[in-house]
C-alpha cells in the first residue's frame, strides 16, 4: 500500500475474535481444530499448503499462496487497490464437505464479500455472504461441499484492496462421507467407475497406470466414483493404501463409493483392515460392507461379493423392495459372467437372481482385468430383455488379463487396455463409454432404457 495502515493489533479488541484466533492459531499447529459445537466434532485444516489464487495481487509479495502459508502474522495476499470485484480461491484437491472458514484479516478488509464453493471453479455456490464486514478474524460457519472455496469481495472497507494474512478452511478430511451430492429427480449424471485398482507402484514409473487412470477420473469430473474392488494391491494394507491409491484416486476419496474384493481380506492385520482403515465410514456407511443411495432417479447396491451370505441377500432383496427409483445399478468384485482369465463366478448367482426379480439395469463387475459389455441376460446366461446389462471393468491400474472363453452374450471385449467407464445416468435410460488413458473412447455402449 502507498502508505500503511495501522496494524491489527491496533484495532480495539473483540472478545468473540480473540477466542477465534487463538483457536485457529492451535489449529495452524497441530492440523486439527479444537472441538467445537454441540456435538464436539473434531474439524481439519483443509485449506493450508494448498494451490491459491486470485483476481489480482499488489505485488509480489503479495501472492495468493501467502494466504495459506500458515503465517499469521509476516505474509499476506492483498489485491490491487482501489477496484471491485476482488476474489482468492483455494484448491483443496478434491470434493470436500465444509463446516468453517475463517478470514483473518490485515487492515484492508472485505465490507461485504461472499464464501462460494465449486467443483469445477466455474459454477458457484455461496454458502455464506455478508454486507457489513468489518475486519479482524470473520469465523464463519458453513455448510456446504466442493473442491474450491473462494472469498468474492463485491465492496471494500478501506480505500484500498482486500488482505489476508491466512484464509483458512475446514470440514471433512475425507475419512467420513461427503453426502452424496444431490440431483433433482429428471436431471441427468456423470459417475465414474473402476476396479482393480492401485498396483504398488507410483508416477515416477511411466509403466504405472493408475496415475493414468486416475487423471482421466478428474477430467470427467464426475458426480461421485464407484469402485468395483481390489483397490489396492497385494495385500490391500493401511500403508499400501496411503503410499499407492492415495496418491491417485485418492484425490476423490470424498466422493467414492467403494466396494471390496478378494484383495481386500488378504491384509495379515485382518480381513477389510487396511480397506476399512484408509475409507471409513465410506466402506461401512451403513454399518455393513454393502450398502446402498439414492442419486436423482437412481438407485445403487453395493454389494460384497467375497460372502453373498444369507444376511446380505436378505438385506438385498429388502433393499429391492424399498427402492422407490426407476433405474437400479449394483456394482460389486466378481462378475457372475466373464470371458477373462477369472471366468463365471457362480458365488454371483444369488445376487444376480434378486436383481433380475427386482428389474435391476446396470451390473458392473471387476476381478478380471479386462474390458467387457454383455447384452441384457438373465441369470441362466440367457439373452433375456428383463435382464440387466453387465459390464466388467477391471481396467483401472492392476496388470492386464487375457481373453480365454467368450461367453454367450458378450458383445465387446478389450484386453491389454486400461480406462475408465463414463457412465452417462439419465432419468429412464443409461448408456457408457470407455475411456483409455490415452483420453480416447475405446468403446461406446448402445443406450438402454431403465426397466
Amino acid at each position: 500500500m502507498s502508505s500503511p495502515l495501522p496494524p491489527p493489533a491496533a484495532r480495539p479488541s473483540v472478545p468473540r475474535r480473540a477466542v477465534a484466533a487463538l483457536a485457529a492459531a492451535v489449529a495452524l499447529a497441530g492440523g486439527l481444530v479444537v472441538l467445537t459445537g454441540p456435538a464436539e466434532a473434531a474439524e481439519t485444516l483443509l485449506s493450508q499448503g494448498r494451490p491459491a489464487a486470485s483476481s489480482s495481487k499488489e505485488g509480489s509479495d503479495y501472492s495468493s499462496g501467502k494466504a495459506v502459508d500458515g503465517d499469521l502474522t509476516t505474509t499476506r495476499w492483498a489485491s490491487a487497490e482501489g477496484s471491485d470485484p476482488q476474489w482468492i480461491r483455494i484448491d483443496l484437491g478434491s470434493v470436500r464437505h465444509l463446516s468453517r472458514v475463517v478470514l483473518h484479516w490485515e487492515a484492508a478488509y472485505g465490507k461485504e464479500y461472499s464464501i462460494q464453493v465449486s467443483d469445477d471453479a466455474s459454477t458457484w455456490t455461496t454458502v455464506h455472504t455478508t454486507t457489513s464486514g468489518d475486519g479482524g478474524v470473520d469465523d464463519l460457519a458453513v455448510s456446504g461441499s466442493g473442491r474450491y472455496v473462494r472469498m468474492y469481495g463485491t465492496k471494500r472497507g478501506t480505500p484500498y484492496g482486500y488482505s489476508l494474512w491466512e484464509f483458512q478452511v475446514y470440514g471433512d478430511d475425507g475419512s467420513s462421507p461427503t453426502p452424496t451430492p444431490t440431483v433433482t429427480p429428471g436431471d441427468a449424471f456423470t459417475v465414474a467407475a473402476a476396479g482393480d485398482i492401485a498396483a504398488q507402484c507410483t508416477a515416477s514409473s511411466s509403466s504405472c497406470a493408475h496415475p493414468k487412470t486416475a487423471a482421466q477420473v478428474e477430467a470427467m469430473n464426475p458426480a461421485f466414483v464407484l469402485t468395483m474392488g481390489d483397490n489396492q494391491y497385494d495385500d490391500a494394507r493401511l500403508t499400501d493404501f496411503t503410499k499407492y491409491y492415495d496418491k491417485t484416486w485418492g484425490r476423490f476419496k470424498s466422493k467414492t463409493r467403494p466396494a471390496a474384493g478378494n484383495h481386500e481380506t488378504y491384509d495379515p492385520a485382518g480381513v477389510y483392515a487396511g480397506y476399512k482403515s484408509y475409507f471409513g465410514s465410506l466402506a461401512t456407511p451403513q454399518g455393513k460392507t454393502y450398502y446402498s443411495f439414492d442419486h436423482g432417479d437412481w438407485h445403487f447396491v453395493a454389494l460384497d461379493s467375497n460372502d453373498l451370505d444369507s444376511a446380505q441377500l436378505t438385506w438385498l432383496k429388502a433393499d429391492l423392495a424399498a427402492n422407490t427409483r426407476r433405474c437400479v445399478a449394483a456394482y460389486f468384485h466378481h462378475p457372475l459372467f466373464s470371458s477373462g482369465e477369472h471366468g463365471n463366478q457362480p458365488a454371483s448367482r444369488p445376487a444376480w437372481q434378486a436383481l433380475y426379480a427386482a428389474g435391476a439395469d446396470l451390473v458392473l463387475n471387476g476381478h478380471d482385468h479386462h474390458y467387457e459389455r454383455f447384452a441384457p441376460q438373465n441369470p441362466d446366461g440367457q439373452a433375456d430383455a428383463k435382464g440387466p446389462v453387465e459390464v466388467i471393468g477391471g481396467m483401472g491400474g492392476a496388470d492386464p488379463y487375457n481373453i480365454e472363453n467368450v461367453q454367450p452374450n458378450s458383445q465387446k471385449r478389450l484386453k491389454d487396455v486400461y480406462g475408465v467407464l463414463k457412465l452417462n445416468l439419465a432419468p429412464t435410460s443409461f448408456s457408457w463409454q470407455l475411456v483409455g488413458i490415452d483420453g480416447a473412447v475405446k468403446d461406446t455402449s448402445p443406450t438402454y432404457t431403465c426397466h
